[in-house]
């Protein structure tokens, strides 16, 4: 082999080589940012287990909030048509959350409990994000949501 075919291999495998590192670099950051959304009775079952950080959606329980009375933390149930998981979050609330609300926290799981570092409230009376309804749809094959949930509305 020449030198000049040498020369040229050279550089290609060098840009090949760095294509494929900062390929594996993107995947892998995108990796890191992932949150998938789990309903409380898929978190029960152990679909969630494999993830650190993911999301938790579904309605906030009547009656379930309690604040504490010297710092920002609150602590509520989620429940969809057949689970319930408790949360916990220490910060400032939406001021559209209360209760029987669509709610997503994002967090973690604490042994039973979920910790919530983020939560976000639906945004008026008719709206629940798609991927949730999709979640508590497919959870829930077979099962009218909205009256298991309480609500006289058709879907």
């Amino acid at each position: 082999m020449n030198p000049t075919r040498k020369r040229r291999l050279t550089i290609v495998l060098l840009v090949v080589a760095a294509a494929v590192v900062a390929i594996g670099l993107i995947v892998f950051a995108l990796q890191q940012n992932m949150n998938y959304l789990f309903t409380p009775s898929q978190v029960q079952t152990g679909q969630a287990s494999s993830y650190k950080t993911f999301r938790l959606g579904g309605m906030v329980k009547s009656g379930s909030i309690q604040r504490s009375n010297d710092t920002l933390k609150v602590t509520f149930t989620v429940v969809d048509a057949s689970g319930s998981m408790p949360v916990e979050y220490n910060g400032i609330l939406p001021d559209l959350f209360r209760d029987n609300q669509s709610v997503i926290a994002t967090g973690h799981m604490d042994n039973a409990r979920f910790i919530a570092t983020e939560v976000l409230a639906k945004h008026d009376e008719t709206y629940m994000p798609k991927e949730l309804k999709d979640a508590m749809a497919k959870a829930h094959q077979g099962k009218n949501v909205n009256e298991e949930a309480g609500q006289d509305k058709p879907q």
